[in-house]
């Protein structure tokens, strides 16, 4: 009986082996369930790390990239800023640049107090404000895109607006890109070929020379002297039948090495007569370092009477000094009782640039004319404009001295002072002197370029 109960014992002892046994073997598969089931959600979370490092890498280069474009594009912007005292020069702008794209806003402001003698009937003067001495007050947007191309074509334009700084008044609404309305292409092997509303090509290949405030050397870009006070009127010289722009125009310039050259037309936009008021123009520069030479002819139909202009001239660097000379020939016909008119002109002037924040200009120029059409109060009429109404004529001369001197306060910033006189002869009358043989201008302005 004991040997029975001991058996029995055993056997009970044995069987809570086996349970304890299978029991463990159970918790132990439960826990590499549960450690299989970790490594998992830990691969799974150390996936999902690695993909949050690659976007904030992503993220650092892309910010990277971005502050290198901007730095470039402010660079490029503030190598484009000119220094020239009365030119189409403007400050550093406005730049949006994507790549080899970018479009600028640009402007400037010129504000200029004047005496003015013979202003009025009378001999009366007039001081005041008056319309920018030097420079048209304008702002503009130009840009160009990189088309893809092997020779580095590029899209190119510009729309420049002008405006009235006394008033705030601008261009009538069917002119509001009354200065430039143009696109185009260029590359180094095309050279620059532009569409539409810009300047003559004898006004860009004569600033060099025409008065003391343009760039030493003609450029791709558009010429810079203007046309506001006395001693500009010579540009009229350089015109098309349109004025001194173009309307409905095609220029085209190259430069090879030191030599540029150039073409330009003006569609008349006459049907049945596409002669009648059409411009044609050929010009060629020489840009020698101290010395640069440059011409034109030119040749506008004007309300059907053939206009004809042609000048040579340009300037020499002499250390601080820069002089300029050209000479300008102008023949119009007009009707048959006055007949044709003949000008000749001479301008000499001369640039003084001493280092520090001054520069000086000084310049005298001669037009002489000979049965030039008069209007209806018998003021001459500009070179290229329309005299197919006019009844009279005038001969003389138009004799014009003047000078300035620029304070630059900054790279955009500038101050200056000017004078100017006027003298006419024989039955040379300017409409500026209100029928006075004699005008004497003097200005004091500020010039703001963005």
């Amino acid at each position: 009986m004991k040997l029975k109960h001991l058996a029995l014992t055993a056997a009970a002892a044995g069987f809570v082996s086996v349970g304890a046994q299978a029991q463990s073997m159970e918790q132990l598969q439960q826990a590499l369930a549960q450690a299989q089931a970790a490594a998992t959600q830990a691969q799974a979370a150390a996936e999902k790390a690695m993909a949050a490092l690659a976007q904030v890498q992503q993220a650092a280069a892309q910010a990277q990239q971005a502050a290198a474009e901007t730095k470039a594009t402010v660079g490029q912007a503030q190598a484009s800023a000119p220094m020239q005292s009365a030119s189409k020069g403007t400050g550093s702008g406005l730049t949006f640049q994507s790549g080899a794209n970018s479009v600028t806003l640009y402007g400037l402001i010129d504000a200029t107090i004047s005496n003015r003698t013979n202003a009025g009937t009378g001999g009366k003067s007039l001081t005041g404000f008056q319309d920018a001495w030097f420079s048209g007050n304008r702002w503009g947007l130009t840009g160009k895109r990189d088309l893809g191309t092997e020779n580095g074509l590029k899209a190119i334009f510009r729309l420049e607006s002008e405006f009235n700084y006394r008033d705030g008044v601008g261009p009538d609404v069917p002119s509001l890109f009354n200065r430039d309305a143009w696109l185009g292409l260029e590359s180094d092997t095309l050279g620059k070929l532009t569409f539409g509303r810009q300047n003559t090509l004898p006004r860009d290949f004569s600033q060099n020379y025409g008065d003391p405030y343009g760039s030493a050397k003609v450029t791709l870009d558009e010429g810079g002297w203007t046309n506001n006070n006395n001693f500009k009127q010579m540009i009229f010289y350089a015109g098309s039948a349109s004025g001194t722009r173009y309307n409905d125009g095609i220029v085209w310039k190259k430069q090879m090495g030191d030599v540029v050259a150039g073409l330009g037309y003006q569609f008349g936009g006459v049907a049945g007569d596409f002669g009648r008021g059409s411009t044609k123009a050929a010009a060629l520069a020489y840009n020698g370092g101290k010395f640069n030479v440059s011409g034109f002819v030119n040749s506008a139909s004007v309300a059907g009477l053939k206009n004809n202009s042609y000048s040579i001239g340009g300037n020499y660097q002499l250390d601080m000094v820069r002089l300029n000379a050209g000479y300008f020939n102008y023949t119009a016909d007009q009707a048959a009782a006055i007949g044709q008119r003949k000008d000749n002109g001479i301008t000499v002037s001369a640039k003084f640039t001493p280092s520090g924040k001054m520069d000086y200009e000084i310049g005298y120029q001669v037009m002489k004319a000979d049965k030039a059409a008069v209007n209806a109060s018998g003021y001459v009429l500009n070179a290229f404009a329309n005299a197919s109404a006019a009844t009279a004529s005038a001969s003389g001369k138009r004799k014009t001295l003047y000078g300035s001197a620029f304070y630059h306060i900054d790279a955009t910033t500038d101050l200056y002072v000017a004078i100017d006189r006027l003298n006419t002869d024989g039955t040379y009358l300017a409409a500026s002197a209100n029928g006075a043989k004699t005008q004497t201008e003097i200005g004091l302005g500020l010039r703001i370029k963005f």
